[in-house]
């Protein structure tokens, strides 16, 4: 009678394995951040080789991207907001941002993520987010100068307007037609991506 020794090494891929790489990802990306979490801390802690982890998402990017659970691609709306050059920039990401809000599937994970922005170990995820994925992309396709500094008075308007609108549903911004809402924060953000800085 022969005996079989128990499997040593790490787990085989399965749909388990995907869910329990994602579970570990969520949480590093959470607590730490996008810089300082490594796809190979994610594997060890997940139990498994770092080539599963690229066989399952691909770059570390598209495991980030995959772990905010998002209906849209962020990157997928940087070539929109892009496209036409520096002229009425500011129009298009507003109006951007308050569609992919306004869609009430997207909306829900999108609130899970500006909540833990709020909370001490979540507070990394939105900067990189909003940031890392569409912001600083957008200032490299504009060819922005001072690019950090725009684009951080960009994201401030931006998480304001989402915090107050969306998360605490604070009037009259709750309620405000779109048009009026791109009216007043369009010219801002405009102004912060594109014109003179003091």
């Amino acid at each position: 009678m022969s005996t079989t020794a128990p499997r040593r090494g790490r787990r085989p891929g399965s749909p388990d394995t995907r869910a329990a790489i994602l579970a570990v990802a969520r949480q590093r990306f959470a607590q730490q951040g996008y810089a300082a979490t490594s796809v190979r801390g994610i594997a060890t802690a997940a139990g498994v080789d770092s080539a599963l982890v690229h066989h399952y998402f691909g770059t570390k990017e598209d495991l980030f991207v995959a772990s905010l659970e998002l209906r849209v691609d962020p990157r997928d709306v940087v070539p929109v907001i892009a496209a036409g050059g520096r002229d009425e920039v500011g129009e298009r990401l507003i109006r951007m941002l308050l569609s992919i809000w306004d869609d009430e599937e997207s909306r829900l994970p999108l609130m899970a993520l500006m909540r833990s922005a709020f909370e001490p170990e979540g507070k990394a995820l939105v900067p990189d987010a909003f940031g890392r994925l569409i912001l600083a992309p957008v200032g490299e396709a504009l060819e922005l100068d001072e690019p950090e500094r725009r684009i951080t008075l960009v994201a401030s308007q931006l998480v304001g307007l989402v915090a107050l609108r969306y998360v605490a549903r604070i009037e009259p911004l709750a309620s405000a037609p779109v048009d009026t809402l791109v009216a007043t924060y369009a010219p801002v953000v405009q102004g912060y991506l594109t014109g003179p800085l003091p």
